[in-house]
């Protein structure tokens, strides 16, 4: 049994999976990635090898992704988060051309190939608005843990609305409805249409084309989805069991079988 390692240091969270050559997930866990990526990276792993019974020795290819992937000190490679991401998204619904990411500091939009390779992209990096951290920002302002949103966005009964230019300016609108006494819930739902307007904007920038697949924490909130389906008029897919969270470390870890039979391969012809 050939064993890889997807390890996904991202900037709220670290994720890592364990995977065999038939695609069989041995192991995958999470933690906060806090400001020691590199510790962060090493206790995820363990703790994968741990839960599928398995020592360092044992895994033939660690593949590191995410924004602290350079960090990893005990990988054999490193790719991007864009490639990592349409890899896992591609393994779990091969009709997808069109993948949305939505991290804690960025969100991304790219368009794939059959093969699941990205073929163009946009980034939104610039303003938390656009961002996972905008939502948990909001969340916790009105008192609120993340763990939270889902059952507040439960309450909500018509969304107020927050423009999401910049995350500043969308804080101060936070803060003027809830001085009027509009609900949490409603807040919360303006928060998430704000974000949606966003994510549907860059979709398109980089020449979205269905199927859709939304990737990211965010996409754990059933709302979301349903925000962007209404949004775009067209189904989208989300990875079931949590494993939104856990597409680029998938990702990571296929491109890591990828490599391994390649390694094979050209020792078998030498």
């Amino acid at each position: 049994m050939i064993i890889t390692a997807g390890i996904d240091v991202g900037s709220t969270y670290t994720k890592g999976i364990l995977l065999t050559e038939d695609g069989s997930i041995l192991a995958r866990k999470t933690r906060p990635t806090g400001f020691r990526l590199a510790e962060v990276a090493e206790q995820v792993f363990d703790e994968c090898l741990a839960e599928a019974g398995a020592s360092r020795g044992d895994c033939a290819y660690v593949v590191a992704t995410g924004v602290g992937r350079h960090q990893v000190a005990f990988k054999d490679v490193a790719v991007t988060d864009l490639t990592a991401a349409a890899r896992g998204a591609h393994d779990q619904f091969p009709g997808t051309r069109t993948v949305l990411d939505i991290g804690g500091q960025t969100m991304k939009a790219s368009r794939i190939d059959e093969e699941g390779s990205v073929i163009a992209f946009r980034v939104n990096d610039k303003c938390a608005a656009g961002t996972g951290a905008f939502l948990e920002k909001t969340a916790r302002y009105m008192g609120f843990g993340t763990e939270e949103i889902g059952p507040l966005l439960a309450t909500s009964r018509e969304a107020v609305p927050i423009s999401g230019v910049c995350a500043v300016f969308a804080e101060s609108e936070v803060i003027n409805h809830l001085s009027i006494g509009t609900p949490p819930g409603d807040v919360m739902q303006g928060a998430i249409e704000s974000l949606t307007t966003r994510s549907v904007q860059l979709m398109k920038r980089a020449g979205a084309q269905p199927e859709f697949t939304l990737v990211g924490g965010i996409l754990r909130f059933e709302t979301m989805a349903h925000t962007v389906e209404r949004s775009l008029g067209h189904a989208v897919n989300v990875p079931p069991n949590g494993m939104c969270q856990l597409t680029a470390a998938l990702g990571a870890a296929l491109l890591g079988q990828q490599r391994v039979a390649r390694l094979h391969a050209a020792e078998r012809a030498g």
